[in-house]
């Protein structure tokens, strides 16, 4: 059985981005890759637009 926090499973999702690899500083010579470098970011983004349309849903 999973943990009862509610935040759980954005912890994961987020884990699951930073193990794909994490910025080094000093390694400027490789090209930019998305899901390395801001997959914190992409995993925020994603959750606060599923909060946001779950607000206007409730709203109704």
């Amino acid at each position: 059985m999973s943990s009862r926090n509610p935040l759980s499973w954005f912890a994961r999702w987020a884990d699951w981005f930073e193990e794909r690899g994490v910025y080094v500083p000093g390694e400027e010579s490789r090209a930019v890759d998305p899901v390395r470098d801001f997959g914190w970011l992409m995993a925020a983004w994603v959750a606060g637009v599923a909060i946001f349309i779950l607000l206007f849903a409730l709203a109704v």
